[in-house]
C-alpha cells in the first residue's frame, strides 16, 4: 500500500509539482459551443404540482379560491440561474497536505497533479436568493502508463462539497464557487486553418 502511494506521489510530483498547468484547447477534443450546444437550459422544469398516476390533483387554498372567482392561479416564479464563465475549485494533495485554490474557465482543461479538470458549465444564483452553485465537471486521471482515464463526470455542488467531490488516492478536487471574472487571463481560442 505504501509503495503504491509513493509511486502515485512521485508521478504527481513529476507531473505538476503542486502547480496548476493550463492545457491548450483542442477543437477536436473539445468542440466549440456552436458545434455542440449544451442543452441543459432547454430541459423542462420539474413540476411538483402534477399528481402521480392514480392520484387526484391537489389544490392549494389560494388556487381553490381563485378558481371559484374564475381566475387562473399565477404560477410561482422560477429561480434565476446565472451562467458564469469561471469555476473556482479547491484541490488537496494528500501527500503534502497542501490545499490549492484555482480558477478554470468553462471548457478549459487544467491539470492539478495527476488530474485534469474541465468544467462544462457553472451556474450560480443572484445574491438576493438562497445560494445554489453547481457546475458540470469532467475529471480525467493520467495513469502510471501515461494514459488518460475518465474518473468523474457529473455535477458538483459548492454548498455540498462532499456530495460529489472527486476522491483520488493522492488528490481530491471540489467546487468552491462560480465567478464572472478571474485574475487569470482566459485561454486563447484554438487556431483553425
Amino acid at each position: 500500500m505504501l509503495a503504491a502511494a509513493a509511486l502515485c506521489a512521485s508521478l504527481g510530483q513529476a507531473i505538476a509539482q503542486d502547480s496548476i498547468e493550463r492545457l491548450p484547447l483542442d477543437p477536436q477534443v473539445f468542440p466549440s459551443e456552436e458545434e455542440v450546444p449544451f442543452e441543459g437550459d432547454d430541459l423542462p422544469a420539474l413540476d411538483d404540482t402534477q399528481p402521480a398516476q392514480g392520484e387526484a390533483p391537489q389544490q392549494t387554498p389560494s388556487q381553490a379560491e381563485e378558481e371559484q372567482q374564475g381566475q387562473p392561479a399565477p404560477k410561482p416564479a422560477q429561480p434565476q440561474r446565472i451562467k458564469n464563465p469561471v469555476a473556482e475549485f479547491a484541490g488537496i494533495d494528500k501527500i503534502t497536505g497542501r490545499i490549492i485554490t484555482f480558477d478554470v474557465y468553462v471548457d478549459e482543461t487544467v491539470q492539478f497533479g495527476a488530474l485534469q479538470v474541465t468544467p462544462r458549465v457553472c451556474y450560480s444564483r443572484p445574491e438576493n436568493e438562497e445560494p445554489k452553485t453547481d457546475s458540470f465537471v469532467e475529471v480525467d486521471e493520467i495513469t502510471l502508463d501515461r494514459k488518460i482515464r475518465r474518473i468523474f463526470t457529473g455535477w458538483m455542488f459548492a454548498e455540498s462539497p462532499g456530495l460529489n467531490a472527486v476522491e483520488h488516492a493522492v488528490y481530491d478536487v471540489w467546487l468552491k464557487g462560480c465567478k464572472q471574472k478571474s485574475d487569470i487571463p482566459p485561454p486563447e481560442a484554438p487556431k483553425t486553418n
